[in-house]
């Protein structure tokens, strides 16, 4: 595996960051790839329009489990009114991996539940 991936994917991949529920959370969802099953939830603490917190739980690839370790550490502190709050370039881009075609649907997983979760929470608010 070592030879697939940057020792930042993997470095995530093993010591996942923010990995488990967070209590304050003011935001939650959930999504699945149906092509492979990786499932990722991401709650955050969301207080006056900026992230406070994130945290997610998921069952997943390497890729998948990493992005969304990665994606947490990120978006803390941003505005949840930026149109993307974070772009799939710069996830891609952080995993430092040479993610094939086939498999950016696995990184980017976590990128889509933020959307949707932060578009619903919009929406609501």
């Amino acid at each position: 595996m070592a030879a697939l991936y940057s020792d930042v994917l993997l470095d995530h991949f093993r010591n996942p960051r923010n990995y488990g529920s967070l209590p304050s959370a003011n935001m939650t969802y959930e999504d699945v790839n149906p092509l492979c099953g990786d499932r990722i939830r991401i709650e955050l603490e969301i207080n006056a329009g900026h992230i406070k917190a994130a945290r997610f739980i998921g069952d997943g690839c390497a890729i998948s489990i990493a992005a969304a370790s990665l994606l947490t550490e990120l978006i803390v502190g941003a505005e949840i009114d930026d149109s993307d709050v974070i772009s799939n370039e710069k996830l891609l881009s952080s995993l430092k991996s040479d993610i094939k075609p086939s498999r950016v649907r696995c990184a980017l997983l976590p990128l889509e539940v933020l959307r949707s979760g932060v578009k619903i929470y919009r929406q609501r608010h």
